[in-house]
Order: C-alpha cells, then sequence, then structure tokens
C-alpha cells in the first residue's frame, strides 16, 4: 500500500480602514485600496445596498455613482442594487439567488468585487454569494452598524439561515477589505446603536479586563451617542476580534469558540422570538445567563457577576426576556445547547467566565444549574431599582 501526501497553507490579509464620509470625492481610501493592488486585467465593482441604509442615506446611490466616475483603477457596474435588510434577509434564499445571476449578468469575475454596504445580516448574505460564485470573488465590506463594524463586519465568516438554523449555510472567507465609515452610525435607531456594544462587553470579558473597566466607566456616553467613545470600543473591539482570529482557529476546525460567550442561548432567542430580538440584544441576554451560570457553578465570584449584569443594564439591556427564561427542562431556549453543538461539531463546548477578562471551556451545562441562573437574572433585574437604563 503506498499514498502520496501534500500540505500547503494560504496566507490571508486584510486591512480594516477607519475613515469618515468614504464616497466623498476628497477621499481617498478607497482609491488608494485599489492602487495598492494593481492589476493589468479589467476590474470590476457591483453594490449591494441594505434598504434601510439606502432609505437613512438617500444621496448615497449617487454619492456612490459619483466618486467612480473619477476612479480609473475600477469600473462601477451600472446597476447599484438595493436588497432587504436585517436577520429576514439571511432568511431569504430568492435573494442569495438573486446576487448570483447578477454575478452571472455583469460578468463578474474572481479579479472584480461585489461590495456590500449594509448590517451585518446583508454583509453575511453577500459574504456567501461572493465567496461561492465562481469559488469565490473578491469581497469588500462596508459596515454600517455598531454590532457589523466591531465584530461581524470584520470577521471571515459569512452565511445564510436555513431550515429555521442560524448560518446553516456559509464559508470561510475572509475579505478583500472593510472599510469602516463612522457617519452611517449617526442615523441608526437608539436600539441599534446600543444592540452592537454587547459584543463589546463579551470581548472585553473573555480577552481584556481593562477594556471592561473601561466600557462601565463610558455606559452613560454611550447610550448618549458619543460618536468619539463609540469610535474608541468599535476600533478596541475590532483589535481584540481580529487578534483572536489571527492566533487561534480562524476556520473554526475544533470545537472551542470562545468568541461565541453567550452565544449558545442567543442564537436559539433570535429564533424562538422570529427574529424581533435583534441579535446584540440576544447576546446580552446570553451574557448575562452564561456569566451568572458561572458564578453559581462556582467559577467567578458574585462581585464580578454584579459588575457584568449592572453595565449590561446601564447599557440599557433588558436581560430578562421572557423568551430566555429557562423555567423547566422543557423550555425551548435549553434547545440552543443542542443546536450549538451540533453546528459546532464535536463535543459541546461552552466559554464561561472565571474571571473579568479570563474565559474556561466546560463541555456541559447542568440544566437545573441553568434554570437557577435563569432566576437569579430575572429576580436581580426585578430588584434593582435607581438604575439610569
Amino acid at each position: 500500500m503506498s499514498f502520496l501526501e501534500q500540505s500547503f497553507s494560504v496566507k490571508f490579509e486584510y486591512k480594516i480602514h477607519f475613515t469618515k464620509s468614504l464616497f466623498h470625492t476628497d477621499n481617498p481610501t478607497f482609491t488608494d485600496f485599489f492602487k495598492s493592488n494593481p492589476t493589468d486585467v479589467l476590474r470590476k465593482i457591483f453594490f449591494v445596498l441594505d434598504q434601510g441604509v439606502a432609505d437613512a442615506h438617500p444621496d448615497l446611490v449617487s454619492a456612490i455613482r459619483t466618486y467612480f466616475d473619477h476612479q480609473q483603477e475600477v469600473q462601477l457596474i451600472s446597476e447599484i442594487l438595493i436588497i432587504q435588510g436585517g436577520e429576514a434577509s439571511k432568511n431569504n434564499t430568492g435573494l442569495f439567488d438573486r446576487l448570483v445571476e447578477a454575478v452571472d449578468q455583469y460578468g463578474i469575475d474572481r479579479h472584480s468585487y461585489i461590495a456590500a454596504i449594509g448590517g451585518g445580516a446583508v454583509l453575511d448574505l453577500v459574504g456567501y454569494a461572493a465567496a461561492v460564485s465562481h469559488r469565490g470573488i473578491k469581497h469588500i465590506r462596508i459596515p454600517t452598524t455598531v454590532l457589523s463594524q466591531n465584530d461581524s463586519g470584520i470577521g471571515v465568516k459569512n452565511g445564510i439561515n436555513y431550515k429555521g438554523k442560524k448560518n446553516f449555510l456559509g464559508t470561510f472567507a475572509p475579505p478583500a477589505a472593510v472599510f469602516n465609515d463612522d457617519q452611517f452610525l449617526l442615523t441608526l435607531t437608539d436600539r441599534d446603536w446600543r444592540s452592537g456594544i454587547s459584543e463589546a462587553v463579551k470581548v472585553a470579558l473573555i480577552k481584556d479586563p481593562t477594556f471592561f473597566y473601561w466600557i462601565e466607566d463610558n455606559a452613560a456616553k454611550l447610550v448618549s451617542r458619543d460618536l468619539e467613545t463609540m469610535d474608541y470600543l468599535i476600533v478596541r473591539c475590532a483589535e481584540l476580534h481580529l487578534n483572536h482570529i489571527a492566533s487561534a482557529d480562524p476556520f473554526e476546525m475544533g470545537s472551542a469558540r470562545p468568541l461565541d460567550f453567550g452565544h449558545w442561548s442567543a442564537h436559539k432567542l433570535e429564533q424562538l422570538s422570529n427574529f424581533s430580538v435583534l441579535h446584540g440584544e440576544a447576546v446580552a441576554m446570553g451574557i448575562a445567563l452564561d456569566s451568572t451560570y458561572s458564578f453559581l457553578s462556582g467559577l467567578l465570584t458574585e462581585d464580578k457577576l454584579l459588575r457584568i449584569l449592572n453595565v449590561l443594564l446601564h447599557l440599557s439591556f433588558d436581560i430578562s426576556n421572557p423568551f430566555i427564561q429557562i423555567n423547566d427542562e422543557e423550555s425551548p431556549i435549553l434547545r440552543g445547547l443542542t443546536e450549538f453543538q451540533e453546528h459546532l461539531g464535536g463535543k459541546l463546548t461552552i466559554t464561561l467566565l472565571t474571571d473579568l477578562g479570563t474565559g474556561k471551556e466546560v463541555h456541559h451545562m447542568d440544566h437545573q444549574l441553568l434554570i437557577a441562573a435563569s432566576n437569579y437574572v430575572l429576580n436581580f433585574t426585578s430588584t434593582t431599582v435607581g438604575l439610569d437604563h
């Protein structure tokens, strides 16, 4: 018996650009990106816009056209496609089909780009279509929400929901580049502005206690929409996420997902609420539940748990929503554990906390202790008074 064996590695590299007014003709950020990646073949760029972003920025389409009128490095596809935003876009396989049809219609090849402007759901959908068309078209992400600028929009994952399961179809495909323009944040609703902060709390709790203390100290500024404070949060959160991607398991070959702290229940909660609960809101609830479980299982001190719960309340999160309440063994949210394990593959791996900034992997979650944790959070929110949330 004999065999052949081959081993190779592929280097991925992309930059996260932080800017203001990306499509202003005086802003060279986009032009510099194309000039730094020269080629002797014709490159095209096809833009896909989140409907909510297009509505909030009625001059955006014309600004894109004007910007690329002066662009010699790449050819703008005449159609700028506007699609439904939010989680519903990931549930609609017809939108995926429409994107693939556009790739075919406009002759978008592997040297060309598909640029998505929108929240994380639209970036996920467009990124998936780009990744599977021609086995990979270059994808540019322009995230427009706090959540997508500090987390989902800067990573290497994309996908769509299928058979009622979140991200059932997807790929790992790093973007060609990410452009974070803080001017898009100005038109967010208060709810969308706050929602994305939960991912910063999450990464701080498992990676950087100093960042968590900073969030504690600046919660009031964040809630009151101080842009300079939010800019810092987004850059630091993005930096921590990128450092993790580079140093750990970027394509998730193993079962560990520390960046999914608080997410096993969050993903199920979104589905149970028919996605009326935003992802960031669900993550805040998941953080509260798993932090409390960490305390009740003897891993985390109660004073540190209370700091976590209090900062979530100060950030105006509802952490005791009925969808996440665990009353007994039949509570629907518990099915999230099985689905989380199925999605990860291998054995169940959940990240809990041993300290602010330190995570610990466990492979079992006791249902009775989860019921107690859920009741603790409910009791905490019902008895806590005097908080400005």
